[in-house]
C-alpha cells in the first residue's frame, strides 16, 4: 500500500519533494500596529489602512481613504518597524482572513486591532503567500476558529497557529506567478465588464427622453422629431401570469417536459434574458398557468419588482410576472426602456415597505416612443452592448471556476 505523500494533486514539472507543514508563527513574525488616534488622521500623507480598505481592494471597490502625517509615521514605525514589499496585511475583525499583498516599500501604516501584519521578510514568495490565504486549508482553519452567533475575530495567537504547508522557494514562485497571471486576467475582464456596464448605464439615461420630455439627449443620425407619449396599456395587452396551487405539489412538475417554469431566481441569474430553465412544468401544471412558446416581454411584479424579462425558451409564467401580449413596439426597444425605468417603479411603494406592482399600475405608466425604425436601431445597439457585457461576464465566471479548482488542487 502506497504511503500518503504530503503533496498537491496538481504540480508543475520538475518538483517532487514533499511539502512540509508548520504553524505560521514558526516561520514569520506576526504582529499588530502601534495605536493611531482618530484625531491623528489627516486628509493626505501616508496611507492608513483599515479593514474597510483591504476589503474594498479585494472587492475591486472604491472607499473613503484615511492618512496620517509623515511625522506620526516615522514615530510609530520607529517602535514597530516598517511594512515592506511582500508583507501581508490581513483582516482580523468582521470579514476575517482577507489579505492585502503590500506591492512596494512606499510608506504605509495600518490600524491596530483591525489588521494583522504578516511580516514576510522574503521567507515566502509574495504571491504564493497571498494566494495561500484563499486556499481550502486556510478557509477550513478560519471556519474552525469562527463561532456561530458571535462576532468573528482572527487574533495574533490564532494567526501564529495557522497551519501552512510549504514547498521550496522556486516552486512557490511558479505557483505564485501562475495565480498572479490568472488574477490579472480576471481583473482585465472585470475592468472591461465594468466599463461596458457604465457605458450602458449612461446611454440608457441619454438615449431615452427624460421624464416630461419627448426628445432624447443622444440620437442616431437620420432620426428627428418628437417621440410620442403613450401608456403601456395602449401598446400591448398586459396580462398576469398564473400559478397552480398549492405550488409545492409535485404533480405540477415533470423533468421530461419541454416547458420550463420561470422563477425570479432565473431572472437574477440570467440578467433577464432567459435561455435556460431548470425546473419543468407538467402537462397538468401547464393547464393552470400561462405558457409562452415564443419570445415575449415580461415584467416581474413581486419580490424583485420591476425586472424586465425576455424568454427565449418555452416558458410557464407564474403570477409574479406580467406578460406583454400583441405588442405595438419593438420587443428589444421596450426591454431596454424597462431596464432604464427599473428603479423608478419604487415610487409606487411606501418608504420602508415592499413594492408590489399590479397590471393597472403598469398599464397606466406613460412611455415616450419613436418610430419603429428608431426603436429597432436603439434595440440593436443595446442588444450588441449586452452581448459584449455577457461575453466578459462568462469569461470572469470561467476563470474564477478555474481559479477555485486550482486553489483546491495546487495547495496542500
Amino acid at each position: 500500500m502506497r504511503e500518503h505523500k504530503n503533496t498537491p494533486q496538481i504540480r508543475f514539472d520538475g518538483f517532487n519533494d514533499e511539502w512540509v507543514q508548520h504553524d505560521l508563527g514558526e516561520l514569520i513574525d506576526i504582529r499588530s500596529a502601534a495605536r493611531v488616534h482618530k484625531e491623528q488622521w489627516t486628509k493626505a500623507g501616508v496611507p492608513f489602512f483599515r479593514t474597510s480598505d483591504v476589503v474594498s481592494i479585494y472587492k475591486g471597490q472604491e472607499n473613503a481613504k484615511a492618512f496620517i502625517s509623515y511625522d506620526v509615521y516615522e514615530e510609530l514605525t520607529g517602535k514597530i518597524g516598517k511594512v515592506a514589499s511582500g508583507d501581508l496585511l490581513v483582516t482580523g475583525g468582521g470579514s476575517i482572513g482577507i489579505p492585502f499583498l503590500v506591492p512596494n516599500d512606499e510608506p504605509l501604516y495600518f490600524k491596530d486591532a483591525d489588521l494583522l501584519w504578516f511580516k514576510n521578510d522574503k521567507k515566502f514568495d509574495g504571491y504564493f503567500f497571498y494566494t495561500f490565504l484563499f486556499s481550502e486549508t486556510f478557509k477550513k482553519y478560519i471556519k474552525s476558529i469562527s463561532h456561530t452567533g458571535t462576532i468573528a475575530h482572527y487574533t495574533i495567537k490564532q494567526a501564529k497557529a495557522t497551519p501552512i504547508n510549504t514547498c521550496d522557494k522556486e516552486e512557490q514562485s511558479q505557483i505564485g506567478s501562475y495565480f498572479h497571471r490568472l488574477g490579472s486576467l480576471i481583473n482585465k475582464h472585470q475592468q472591461k465588464h465594468e466599463k461596458l456596464s457604465n457605458i450602458k448605464k449612461a446611454m440608457l439615461e441619454k438615449m431615452f427622453p427624460k421624464q416630461g420630455e419627448t426628445i432624447p439627449e443622444v440620437r442616431f443620425k437620420g432620426f428627428r422629431g418628437e417621440w410620442v407619449e403613450k401608456k403601456l396599456g395602449e401598446l400591448a395587452e398586459i396580462v398576469r401570469g398564473a400559478s397552480p396551487r398549492p405550488i409545492e405539489d409535485p404533480k405540477w412538475f415533470d423533468n421530461s417536459s419541454t416547458v420550463g417554469w420561470l422563477r425570479i431566481r432565473d431572472v437574477t441569474e440570467q440578467d433577464g434574458r432567459i435561455h435556460v430553465l431548470e425546473q419543468r412544468i407538467s402537462k397538468l401544471g401547464q393547464e393552470k398557468t400561462r405558457v409562452l412558446f415564443e419570445p415575449h416581454l415580461l415584467l416581474s411584479i413581486a419580490a424583485s419588482v420591476g425586472k424586465p424579462v425576455v424568454n427565449y425558451v418555452e416558458t410557464g409564467v407564474h403570477d409574479g410576472f406580467l406578460i406583454f401580449k400583441k405588442p405595438l413596439f419593438e420587443l428589444e426597444f421596450m426591454y431596454q426602456w424597462l431596464k432604464s425605468f427599473e428603479e423608478d417603479w419604487q415610487q409606487y411603494g411606501q418608504p420602508g415597505s415592499q413594492v408590489n406592482l399590479n397590471s393597472d399600475i403598469v398599464k397606466g405608466q406613460v412611455v415616450s416612443i419613436p418610430s419603429k425604425e428608431e426603436q429597432t436601431a436603439i434595440g440593436n445597439y443595446f442588444q450588441k452592448l449586452d452581448a459584449l457585457i455577457n461575453q466578459h461576464q462568462q469569461q470572469i465566471t470561467k476563470l474564477n471556476n478555474i481559479k477555485q479548482a486550482c486553489l483546491s488542487k495546487m495547495f496542500v
